[in-house]
């Protein structure tokens, strides 16, 4: 089955998973994944992920997920910003901090996926993929 929003997913596995309080969860992997599950391990949002199967085609990311000393979810909110309707783009000017900075947005840039003040830093705008805070 085709998957027409690759990012919608992972947030909605991700979402699904904490809400049901489980400490890792396995989904299809993508570069595109890969990649935003590096950049929510370095932001302290996830604890780890790791790539399972050497075959590309059946390979799966299992995601380790962070919950606080309370037990609640690291992740308090996720919000798609660009969608396969509408897109969103912004230049390097126009990217404003989520949350006053307490929160991250995920950029895909000519430089790969950053976050908004790495985009910021190195003057690229791009798709504004996600907010996360």
């Amino acid at each position: 089955m085709s998957m027409t929003d690759p990012v919608a997913d992972l947030l909605s596995r991700i979402r699904t998973a904490h809400v049901a309080k489980h400490d890792r969860l396995d989904l299809p992997a993508s570069k595109l994944k890969t990649e935003i599950c590096g950049l929510l391990k370095e932001q302290g949002y996830i604890s780890s992920f790791e790539i399972l199967d050497e075959d590309p085609v059946k390979q799966q990311i299992r995601v380790l997920l962070k919950y606080t000393d309370q037990g609640e979810p690291m992740i308090r909110h996720m919000k798609r910003v660009s969608k396969p309707g509408r897109r969103v783009y912004r230049r390097a000017d126009d990217l404003r901090p989520v949350l006053n900075g307490l929160g991250v947005g995920i950029v895909s840039t000519s430089q790969g996926l950053l976050t908004d003040k790495e985009a910021r830093q190195r003057r690229v705008g791009g798709e504004v993929l996600f907010e996360i805070w």
